[in-house]
C-alpha cells in the first residue's frame, strides 16, 4: 500500500471499524459535539467476549484469530495498519535499554 492511499475498511453491522494509523495508541473517534474520544486502544480477544459471542459478526467476517484493537471508551474497533512496522504491540517499540549491553570503553 502506497503512502497516502485510501483504503476502505468493510464495516460490520453492529460495530464501527477503522484502520489504525501508524503508531496510533489512542482513539481518534469524534462524538456528536466533535470532541475526540481519546480512549486507549487495547488488543481485543473477541472470541472470549460474552457479549460478542451473542452477536458473532466479527468471527463470521474475519475468522477466529484476527488482530483487532478496541477503544476502551467508545468501543470502536481498529484493524492494524499494514505500514506499521511495530507489529502487534500497540505501544510501539519503546526505548532500547542500555543495561546488559556491551558498551565500548573510553579511548585513552
Amino acid at each position: 500500500m502506497a503512502t497516502g492511499e485510501t483504503v476502505t475498511i468493510p464495516q460490520l453491522p453492529n460495530h464501527k471499524v477503522k484502520m489504525k494509523k501508524v503508531a496510533q495508541r489512542a482513539c481518534n473517534e469524534k462524538d456528536a459535539k466533535g470532541k475526540f474520544c481519546g480512549g486507549h486502544l487495547k488488543r481485543w480477544f473477541y472470541t472470549t467476549d460474552a457479549v460478542e459471542q451473542e452477536c458473532g459478526c466479527i468471527e463470521k467476517a474475519w475468522g477466529r484469530d484476527a488482530e483487532v484493537y478496541r477503544c476502551e471508551n467508545c468501543k470502536t474497533l481498529y484493524v492494524p495498519n499494514p505500514e506499521d512496522v511495530h507489529g502487534m504491540n500497540v505501544g510501539g517499540q519503546g526505548q532500547i535499554s542500555v543495561f546488559g549491553l556491551t558498551i565500548p570503553g573510553k579511548e585513552r
